[in-house]
């Protein structure tokens, strides 16, 4: 574990920070929104631990405090998380092998492998990958338990902004990356193509659409380099 913290560079391992500070006060709202839409306390507190996946979380609360089926709710949270798939299949490298399987799969989460495979080395992606994952683990919970236990006292979370505070962290973040001209018309592409399916599908999938605007990073960085050449 040592290792894993010597390895990060001050920068990264302030970012990391940053997102797991961003994390925990979103799952106050969740952990309040849970309780206040009248689930015991220790539903909320079970799903962080055992599904540990935000937007499936907010998802089954959701469809269930709205009389939905529990069934429903749960093949709605697995659609979601159809993601992992892919993730799994990227950072199988970074979280390695035998019983680090069951625990790195557990700590897989959108922002977490995105750290590690902004990484050029091996053993920098596994610290990133391992740091992120914990330290997004234990803010989450900790601040799932702080928001169902004032769920009965705040009547309405969104008065708040709670839920704002994780894309505004996000954003901060990917701003630099905006400064080159690919990444931004790929960025901008995934966000009309998001924008446009909301209405249309389950939350979480217009997220998955977006990832084809690196469609337009693709098409567009070759000949954007041959432009800087000339």
């Amino acid at each position: 574990m040592r290792s894993i913290w010597r390895t990060l560079d001050r920068g990264l391992a302030r970012d990391i920070g940053l997102v797991c500070l961003a994390d925990g006060v979103v799952g106050v709202s969740y952990g309040a929104i849970s309780v206040g839409g009248g689930l015991p306390l220790w539903v909320p507190i079970v799903l962080s631990i055992v599904v540990f996946a935000g937007a499936s979380q907010f998802l089954f609360v959701g469809i269930v405090a709205a009389g939905g089926s529990p069934i429903a709710a749960m093949v709605a949270g697995l659609l979601v998380n159809t993601r992992h798939i892919a993730f799994g299949l990227a950072v199988s490298d970074v979280i390695g092998s035998g019983w680090r399987r069951w625990p790195g799969s557990h700590l897989m989460t959108d922002e977490n492998v995105a750290f590690a495979m902004g990484q050029d080395e091996l053993k920098q992606r596994r610290a990133a990958y391992w740091a992120g994952g914990i330290g997004i683990f234990v803010c989450w919970n900790i601040g799932v338990v702080i928001g169902g236990l004032a769920g009965s006292v705040i009547t309405d979370t969104d008065v708040f902004g709670l839920d704002a505070a994780f894309p505004a962290v996000l954003l901060a973040l990917v701003l630099p990356a905006l400064r080159d001209r690919a990444t931004r018309t790929a960025a901008l592409a995934g966000v009309v193509i998001a924008l446009i399916a909301t209405p249309f599908l389950p939350a979480g999938l217009p997220v998955l659409l977006a990832l084809a605007g690196l469609l337009f990073y693709r098409a567009g960085k070759p000949a954007l380099e041959d432009a800087h050449h000339e």
